[in-house]
């Protein structure tokens, strides 16, 4: 209760449904629903909750947030394809001599993908926050992998708004899906040697990014939209920034 604002600090009702919820369960049961309390507690103190304006403001960002996630290890991971499954050389000694580093990479990239993926359908973001972050550490680990270190940060910065979310808040987003596969697909129609016109399609996703942007404003949802559209394009920003 300390860490609620001192206005909750006299409001029992908290402590009596917590006491209702957690009576007779496991103590696995108990230590996720204290969780959930602690949670809710720091939500809360961070103006984070569903009531709040951050909340309601993260609420529009983290479907977005979510689409670019997908769409980014989507990218990355048709150009490994292309890279191993396309070259010259046998696809089987492609794989064989892969080292872990750009095994973990890989395994990473399918993380923030499917896991975006997932999230978008509205089920758990746990995959493609997990898929975001390893891609941050792995960055730390092994340096050479990456154009930038911007990467890293943007990737961080994009798990932290699939977070900030409230969990009450969490929906399916028809324009995020959209902005998912129209970043995604010319760039892997590119890649895959699929279209005749060979050019750099690196700024591509930060196009889509802002076809979306000027689609939510004429949808009269305001500049809220996107501002909200823009805290989830660091890593579409971070992109365009190195193939620019």
């Amino acid at each position: 209760m300390r860490l609620y604002p001192v206005r909750y600090h006299a409001a029992g009702e908290i402590l009596d449904v917590h006491r209702e919820m957690t009576a007779g369960l496991s103590w696995p049961a108990r230590v996720r629903a204290d969780a959930d309390l602690l949670a809710h507690a720091l939500r809360v103190r961070l103006g984070l909750d569903s009531a709040s304006t951050g909340g309601r403001f993260f609420e529009l960002a983290a479907p977005f947030a979510l689409a670019v996630t997908a769409a980014y290890g989507g990218i990355h991971l048709m150009s490994w394809y292309a890279g191993v499954v396309i070259s010259p050389g046998s696809t089987w000694s492609q794989l064989v001599t892969t080292d872990l580093r750009h095994g973990l990479n890989v395994l990473f990239l399918v993380l923030m993908c499917a896991g975006g993926i997932v999230a978008l359908l509205n089920h758990s973001r746990l995959g493609a926050v997990l898929g975001l972050l390893g891609f941050a550490v792995d960055w730390t680990i092994s340096p050479g992998l990456y154009d930038s270190p911007l990467q890293a940060f943007a990737a961080v910065l994009t798990a932290l708004v699939i977070v900030a979310c409230p969990p009450d808040r969490r929906r399916r987003s028809p324009a995020a899906g959209a902005l998912a596969a129209l970043a995604w697909f010319p760039s892997a129609l590119v890649l895959t040697r699929g279209f005749v016109i060979s050019t750099d399609y690196g700024a591509w996703p930060l196009l889509a990014l802002v076809l979306t942007g000027v689609v939510s404003y004429a949808r009269s949802s305001g500049l809220r939209a996107l501002a909200a559209i823009a805290a989830a394009s660091p890593l579409f920003l971070v992109q365009a920034s190195i193939s620019l």
